[in-house]
Parts: C-alpha cells; structure tokens; sequence
C-alpha cells in the first residue's frame, strides 16, 4: 500500500484562489459594455453571456435556475459536500479569517492543525484581527454588490453616497453579516444555520464520494453514538488514537464516528492522518471516497445511472439556455388599444374613415441609437400617426400614440362591430433584417349602423 501523504488542504488553497480571482475579476470583463453575468435591478436588465436582456425578457431566469439546483444535486451526488469545503464562500472566509489573519499572521491561535482551541491571546491582537476582516469583508460585500450593480456605476455612486443611501445600507448590512458570521457565528453557520448539510442525505448513494473512515483497517471507535476510547482495542486495529483527525477538524467532530452532517470534505483530516499514517509506513486511514468502493476494494464508480442522467438533463439545460440567449429582440414593442374602440370621420368628398388608436411602448435594448417604424400587414389600412420614425438612444423606451384607418370597407355586420387581427411589423430603419420585431393586435370595424350614423350626422 502506498504510504504517500495526502495534499488535499494545498489543492484546496489553490481552489480558494482560483474561486476568488474569477469572482473578482468577472465583474469587470465587459464586451460592448455588457457583463458575463449581471442582475441589475436598477437598470433593469439581465446580462448573460456578454449580452443584455431587458426585464421584459426574463424568460431565461428558469433556465439559470434550473441549471443552479441540477449542478448542486449533480455535484452532491457525485461529490458529496464538494461545495461545502472546496467553494463556498463561508469556508473560504473562515479559512482566511481563522488560518491566515489569527493563526499566521497575528499568532492568536497555536498551530494551524489544531482547530479546537484558541490562545488566550491579547485582547488587542484579537481587535487587530476584526479590524483586518472588517476591511476584507467590506471588499466582500462589495464583491457581491458587483454582480447586482456593475462596477463602473458602483464607485460612482459610492462617491455620492448621500444620493444612494440604499446601496450604502445595503453594503453595510451584508459587510456587517459577514463580520458577525466569520467572527462570532463561525463554523456554527455550517452545523445549524446551513439549509444544504440537511437535503445532502437525500441526494447520496453508496457510491458518492464521501470523507470515509476505514473501520475495516483502523478499528472501532465508536458504537453508535458511544465513544469506546481514543484507539480502538482490537489488535489488528491500525489507528492509534493520535487524534490528529479531531483536531484539525474546522467543524469539532470526530469523523471516525462515521458520515456526519457537519462534515464539509474539507479533507484536512485526511492530510492530517496520511501524515502520521505515512510515518509508519502505512496508507491513512481516512480516505475520499465511496462507502461500496472502501467495502468491496474496487474503484469509485464516477459513471451510473444517476450521475448520467443529471449530465444529460444539465447538458440539455445548457444548451435551451444558450439557444434561448440568440433569440434576444433589440427592441421591444407592447401594444395597447386606446379605451375606444374605433371613430368615424366623414372626409368632404363623402367618404368614411375609420380610425383605431394605440399606445406602443418601444424599447431600445440594442447598444446603439436607432430610428424606428413599422407598417401594418393589411395593405387596406394605413398609418396616419405618427408620420416620422421614432428616434431612441441605447436602453431608451418611449411611449408613442399610433392611430391607423381604413376607407375601404373592411366587414359589412348590421348587429356587432367586427374584430379583425393584423400584425403589426415593427424594426430599426438602418438594420431591418436584424432588429424587427412582429406583434398582433385587432382592428375594429364598425357595425352598419354605426357607418350610416356617422354619415348621417354629416348630411345634416
């Protein structure tokens, strides 16, 4: 058996950084001033993949909502509490918190493998290290304000704060949550507060990768919920009650009691068994991995039924996403009809008109200023207002009044006035072929009577 030791709290701190720098960095990345991601509640839009979406074109939230919960089940099921101890942000937090400002830096802590008991150290050290993490957790915050406000209007309006005293409070609250998480709440937040340690139950099988206690090898601790001592006195038994797993553990448990809800794979009690394993020449005893694969030997089994259907499934959700992204309109159009249904006008060469009024809403949502107009696909009634294209800068939207007519006679109904659909084509003058958009409403036409009222009324 191989008795190398285990790196898994190195790989980890690399993830940290990778996990860190993308979510610093992504805020920042625009193409034709759109976001990767954005969900800007005061502009309104949604941006995915470098391209803006009006509120009005929220049909891609279920989409994203879908893939979030299929990538959580999908990971639990393969990985177990992977997210817990590789990317959550509470973890990350508490490890620069805990390891780096109390135990490296400032030495409030003694040793950064043993989690379980703190220095009395001086009380001033301790504020230094709630002042540091106030300073960090400020740029957290801000962090996560950037996903919702795009940077570029952040310090713009941080440097009118008087004007913006919601995005202040706002920034306040979640830098102040975070201080009393990280500082007070602790890995309490994982063990009590934390909704996802009680579904993840559900979500495993025997062969989801677990942080797993060879019992077979090491021997019993436990029975039940009995502690039977710090090693076990069986004499084949290969722990020897160092306790090296209990004390690295960022949640106090003891993992050789078996899988627990408060375990988050950070693995630090794999590494920290593999080192004293190693010393005598042996494999850890603690191990990730499968409960069916540490029972039979064999490998863990990444590929089964499950895991190949929350693959298909996710796959076939990223693809209607990314279908459903290239179907973005630069422009919106809503089309109300004005409360009366239709009037008559008698021109002076005896001819009746009829008019149906509107209110178009139009929308730019394309990066650049365009000029529209539209016609109406019945070649019988005509555009009298408005006579001129309607002209809207980037995200402009205006409110238009559209009255169309008709001299010919479009229904001939004695008792009800007559509803005739039409489609109204609306596009940017100077790219029709991209920016267009179709919209059906009604035409009303008068009923007989209402036609010989009208021209009654004028020959008196």
């Amino acid at each position: 058996m191989s008795c190398t030791p285990t790196h898994y709290t190195k790989r980890r701190y690399i993830v940290y950084l990778i996990v860190t720098i993308v979510a610093l960095v992504f805020p920042f990345i625009r193409i034709n001033g759109n976001h990767l991601f954005l969900l800007s509640f005061d502009k309104k839009q949604l941006h995915l993949f470098f391209t803006a979406f009006d509120m009005q074109e929220l049909y891609l939230m279920p989409f994203l909502l879908i893939i979030l919960f299929l990538s959580i089940f999908f990971l639990t099921t393969l990985g177990g509490r992977v997210w817990c101890g590789w990317s959550c942000p509470q973890t990350i937090f508490r490890v620069i918190y805990r390891d780096l400002i109390c135990t490296k830096i400032l030495r409030i802590r003694k040793n950064i493998k043993d989690k379980q008991k703190e220095f009395d150290g001086s009380i001033i050290k301790k504020f230094i290290s709630i002042i540091i993490w106030v300073a960090l957790a400020f740029i957290a915050a801000s962090n996560f304000m950037w996903y919702f406000v795009p940077p570029e209007d952040f310090f713009a309006y941080l440097g009118n704060p008087v004007e913006h005293k919601l995005l202040v409070g706002i920034l306040i609250g979640i830098t102040a949550f975070l201080v009393f998480d990280v500082v007070y709440l602790a890995e309490n937040f994982c063990v009590y507060v934390c909704p996802y340690a009680r579904i993840q139950s559900v979500m495993f099988d025997n062969d989801t990768i677990q942080v797993i206690y060879d019992e077979g090898r090491g021997g019993k601790i436990y029975d039940g919920h009995t502690k039977l001592g710090k090693k076990p006195t069986t004499p084949d038994a290969e722990c020897i009650g160092c306790e090296a797993c209990v004390r690295v553990c960022p949640t106090h448990i003891d993992i050789r009691k078996g899988m627990q809800l408060e375990c988050i794979n950070c693995l630090e009690c794999s590494d920290a068994c593999s080192e004293v394993m190693g010393k005598l020449g042996k494999k850890s005893l603690i191990n990730w991995t499968s409960a069916k694969s540490i029972k039979s030997g064999n490998k863990v089994k990444y590929f089964r039924f499950r895991t190949i259907a929350y693959m298909v499934v996710l796959s076939i959700a990223v693809v209607a996403l990314v279908v459903m992204t290239t179907k973005k309109e630069h422009m919106l159009l809503n089309i109300n009809r004005a409360t009366q249904l239709y009037s008559i006008k008698v021109l002076d060469d005896g001819t009746l008109k009829v008019q149906n009024a509107y209110t178009f809403l139009i929308q730019n949502t394309d990066n650049s200023e365009h000029s529209y107009y539209f016609d109406v696909n019945e070649s019988k009634i005509s555009i009298d207002r408005p006579l001129n294209p309607i002209t809207l800068k980037a995200g402009g939207k205006k409110k238009i009044i559209v009255v169309l007519s008709t001299t010919d006679t479009l229904a001939n109904d004695n008792r009800h006035d007559v509803p005739l659909d039409i489609t109204i084509h609306a596009y940017a003058k100077d790219n029709k072929e991209l920016i267009s958009v179709d919209r059906k409403t009604i035409f009303v036409y008068p009923k007989s009577v209402e036609l010989e009222k009208a021209l009654n009324s004028k020959e008196r």
